[in-house]
């Protein structure tokens, strides 16, 4: 799914993949037990949101405060607590690829014990 998304440049992302990824943050927010891994609009197409986070993995472009302010409040005690320099990109994506990997791990192991 990244494929859709565009590459960065020297770590910088296009100002609408920073739009993206705000949309994903929110839609992670949103995301209710036992439904599907929310999508965003990108580009005219529905993107998972763990693709955007996947894709901002190395973005090191600065964070806004309103979008460190939620993905730091989903992981009170996590890396971005932490940090004391300014926040990229890079630092959420990594904390909400990893909070979106265990989720889908969880709702895929819920969804066996189902069937069983």
């Amino acid at each position: 799914m990244t494929r859709l998304l565009p590459a960065l440049y020297e770590g910088h992302a296009p100002f609408y993949l920073h739009q993206a990824f705000a949309d994903a943050v929110d839609a992670y927010q949103e995301w209710s037990a036992g439904a599907d891994e929310p999508l965003v609009a990108y580009d005219g197409r529905l993107v998972p949101i763990s693709s955007i986070f996947g894709r901002m993995r190395r973005c090191t472009d600065l964070l806004p405060v309103r979008v460190f302010e939620d993905v730091a409040a989903l992981q009170p005690d996590g890396p971005l607590a932490e940090l004391t320099d300014t926040p990229t990109y890079a630092d959420a994506a990594y904390v909400m690829r990893a909070l979106c990997v265990e989720r889908l791990r969880a709702e895929r192991a819920a969804a066996v014990r189902r069937r069983h």
